[in-house]
Parts: C-alpha cells; sequence; structure tokens
C-alpha cells in the first residue's frame, strides 16, 4: 500500500527559518514541501497556485499578516489546513489566527517530531489541540470579552443536550476516543456528535468548535 504524501507549503518572512523547516519536513518520508512564501500575500497565491494539503503559517509577516493569509485561505481553499507557528505561546495574535479558521498552532521551537506530528494530525482533518497550552491560549483571551457573543448564544440553542455536552467536551481538549469513554458510548456516535456540532455551528473544525465554546462561556475561564 502506498503512503499518502502530505504536501506542505512554509510561510515565513526569515529565510533561515524557512530553510530550516524544509530540511526537517523533507526529511519524512511521508511530507513533502511544495513551495515556500515570504509573506501572506504570496501565500495565498501559492496556495490557490499549488494546493497544499497543510500550510505553516507565520504571523508576523510584511504586505499581508499571517491571520489575513489564514482567513483568506480558509475561505477559498477548504482542503487546504492552516497550521499556525508562533514564537510566544500566549500570543493574542495565535487566537485571532485561530478565530480566522487556523486549525492549529505550534511553537516554532518544536522539535521535527513535533512539528511532523502536528502536520499529520492537521493533514488528517484534525484539529491540533492540545489540552493544555491550546485551552491556556483561548482562555487567557476570551477571558477579554466579559459577555458571550449574541450569535453564539443563539446558535446553541440549535444543539440538543447531548451534542452541547460533547461540544464542552472538545473545549477541554478530550479526543473522539475520550469523549466516547468519558460518556460510554461508541466511538463512532461521537463522531457524528462532533460533525452534527459543527455543521449547525458553521465551524470549520474543533479548533474553532473549542474558541466558540470558550466565548460562548460553556466552559469557564480558569
Amino acid at each position: 500500500m502506498t503512503t499518502r504524501i502530505i504536501r506542505v507549503l512554509i510561510v515565513d518572512d526569515q529565510i533561515m527559518v524557512r530553510e530550516g523547516f524544509s530540511v526537517l519536513m523533507n526529511a519524512m518520508p511521508d511530507i513533502e514541501v511544495v513551495g515556500e512564501a515570504v509573506n501572506g500575500r504570496e501565500a495565498v497565491r501559492k496556495v490557490a497556485e499549488l494546493a497544499p494539503d497543510v500550510v505553516l503559517m507565520d504571523i508576523r509577516m510584511p504586505e499581508l499578516n499571517g491571520i489575513e493569509a489564514t482567513r483568506e485561505i480558509v475561505a477559498a481553499h477548504a482542503d487546504s489546513k492552516v497550521l499556525v507557528l508562533t514564537t510566544f505561546d500566549l500570543d493574542e495574535y495565535v487566537y485571532q489566527a485561530l478565530r480566522a479558521g487556523a486549525s492549529g498552532f505550534l511553537l516554532k521551537d518544536a522539535s521535527a517530531r513535533q512539528l511532523a506530528d502536528g502536520v499529520r494530525v492537521v493533514a488528517a482533518g484534525e484539529a491540533l489541540l492540545a489540552p493544555t497550552v491550546t485551552r491556556r491560549l483561548i482562555t487567557e483571551f476570551s477571558k477579554l470579552s466579559q459577555n458571550p457573543r449574541p450569535p453564539a448564544m443563539a446558535q446553541i440553542g440549535d444543539l440538543t443536550e447531548r451534542e452541547t455536552e460533547v461540544l464542552v467536551l472538545i473545549a477541554q481538549g478530550l479526543s473522539n476516543a475520550e469523549i466516547a469513554s468519558h460518556l460510554v458510548v461508541a466511538e463512532s456516535t461521537i463522531k457524528t456528535h462532533v460533525s452534527r456540532v459543527l455543521v449547525k455551528l458553521g465551524l470549520r473544525d474543533r479548533t474553532q468548535a473549542a474558541v466558540f465554546a470558550y466565548e460562548a462561556r460553556l466552559v469557564t475561564p480558569s
């Protein structure tokens, strides 16, 4: 059976960062770097041209920053997932990128294995939602808004009680298998619930679901 090759676009305005990530990624048998971009505008153009599976996206760049580039890519190319790269984990810009549609984020000092695993997770359609750092990031910046967003509260009413319960557990960083164990149901049942939650709320993936849950105060910031 042939292993599927994950096509990656690296976006960063620093050449040493791009070259370093390229070397690390191309050393993996199932990952291929298909291109590089030096700013968000070039990233949007190259995603349209190359159709990568995963975009490794820096945030602070000239011309078009990573947040706006992520928003444009997510809107126009549903099959290309964005994985944000950042120097600081508690970064408001990362939070904004998650809200813009990024499927997760990694620190730039992540090991080659962590980086490759992150690319694989995102390429598989999952969100890189570590129950520690990502939840801490969401918690920190969702506290900036004292009141739940009205659209969020209205949409919650469309969820069943079980779907709301699943949404809360997603926000707490649990995987489908862990949610299934917690609720004592089959994992396939949880997958169905997750899909329905995303459709009803108009969300792209689990990371956006977690952001939604925190902002709607379904999960209390700690």
